[in-house]
């Protein structure tokens, strides 16, 4: 699976900058997972099982880099595995959520395999943060930072039988960081962490000339970082 090796190597940093989700997404997740719960697929440290999990909702973690789990809170099952074979029984969640990860997965493969643990009834939830590229200083941010993650307007993911999308939402929101946490941000995305060292100082050297020259800010200011979300639901 391309993600674990995209992203093995991160832990602490990843969970500490990466976005979380809008509180009205998490709260109709907690309601659809109810009492038999939910599996997030390609959870990363459990930025959502987390959010889920202290709505009540038991919440298994299931990502192939150990160092990523290693940083899922105490109290949620964490197991390694991918999309393609995942490690539950059939029938045993309401509630599968891919939160920035369903385009890593096959997706023949996932839908199979999310088909034969969800239980009769159960919803399949994909969710992605991007970048408010609409907006022109986030936009241009964006780009220097290789954010390759970027969705166009009513984009459709790939997806196959059983499956039909039931549900849209989309919210625009702002998460607060300091610049420093801004180029550390762009330290975890895949481009960063795929390229060498000489393409990483250019990527740095970049981000400080447009965050501190271009825009003006003074160093280690805070800035609001502004975010779209999107939540899809789809049903068998």
């Amino acid at each position: 699976m391309l993600l674990a090796a995209a992203y093995s190597g991160q832990g602490p940093e990843y969970d500490r900058l990466r976005p979380g989700y809008p509180a009205e997404f998490v709260t109709e997740l907690a309601r659809i997972a109810g009492p038999l719960g939910a599996v997030d697929v390609g959870a990363g440290t459990g930025k959502l099982a987390a959010a889920l999990s202290a709505r009540g909702v038991a919440v298994t973690a299931v990502d192939p880099s150990e160092k990523m789990l290693a940083q899922v809170p105490a109290g949620i099952t964490a197991l390694t595995g991918g999309a393609e074979t995942l490690p539950l029984p059939g029938r045993s969640v309401s509630l599968y959520t891919a939160a920035q990860a369903w385009h890593w997965f096959d997706t023949t493969a996932a839908c199979r395999e999310a088909d034969r643990v969800l239980a009769d009834g159960g919803t399949l939830a994909l969710l992605w943060n991007t970048l408010d590229v609409t907006v022109p200083w986030v936009h241009r941010l964006s780009r220097i930072m290789h954010a390759g993650d970027i969705l166009k307007d009513g984009f459709v993911p790939p997806m196959n039988a059983p499956f039909r999308l039931s549900e849209r939402r989309e919210v625009r929101w702002e998460q607060r960081m300091s610049t420093a946490d801004v180029t550390r941000l762009a330290a975890t995305r895949s481009y960063w962490q795929r390229s060498d060292e000489k393409t990483r100082r250019r990527v740095a050297a970049n981000l400080d000339w447009y965050l501190y020259e271009h825009l003006g800010h003074a160093p280690d200011s805070e800035i609001a970082l502004l975010y779209r979300s999107d939540l899809l639901l789809y049903r068998r």
